[in-house]
């Protein structure tokens, strides 16, 4: 299948800093998207990290920045929880004292609230009259979505969802 590009294309590294810094402009990346991307463009190692330093150092590309944005993104628009964003995070290559930073970044009445929002749509949708039953479903629902188990249980056990 013909994509149009020519795959392993070299470029200068003006160009490819260049590319680099619009990638990096338009969103939030991490350092291994960008690297990715630049070894896309068919340069070598040494290059590749040449250009990540100075697109670091003109404040382009920044780890930290990225996942809060990430980590509050995820957990505002697609609702998911910790557990989810940190298996993310870590897809990403991110540092795991930046991927704590980012978790605390999340209010935890907000996270709460969340939850107990998405248990009590997903008790409504679910056609289960065994309460046992019942009460797997909402679990493997909210923990697919990354949430904690205890805190799900501890949602489950207390509320009168059931």
């Amino acid at each position: 299948m013909d994509t149009g590009r020519t795959p392993n294309k070299s470029i200068d590294k003006k160009t490819a800093l260049a590319k680099a810094g619009s990638f990096c402009a338009y969103q939030e990346r991490s350092q291994q998207e960008v690297r990715d991307k630049l070894y896309s463009y068919g340069l070598k190692t040494a290059e590749v990290e040449e250009l990540i330093s100075e697109l670091i150092g003109a404040n382009f590309l920044n780890e930290e920045r990225f996942a809060i944005a990430y980590a509050l993104g995820k957990f505002r628009i697609k609702k998911w929880g910790r557990l989810k964003i940190v298996a993310g995070l870590k897809n990403k290559r991110v540092p795991p004292g930046i991927i704590n930073k980012a978790l605390r970044q999340i209010d935890a009445g907000l996270y709460f609230d969340t939850l107990q929002t998405l248990l009590k749509k997903k008790n409504a949708a679910v056609k289960e009259s065994n309460h046992l039953k019942k009460k797997q479903k909402l679990l493997q629902y909210a923990a697919a979505k990354g949430f904690e188990k205890d805190l799900i249980f501890d949602i489950l056990n207390s509320s009168d969802l059931l």
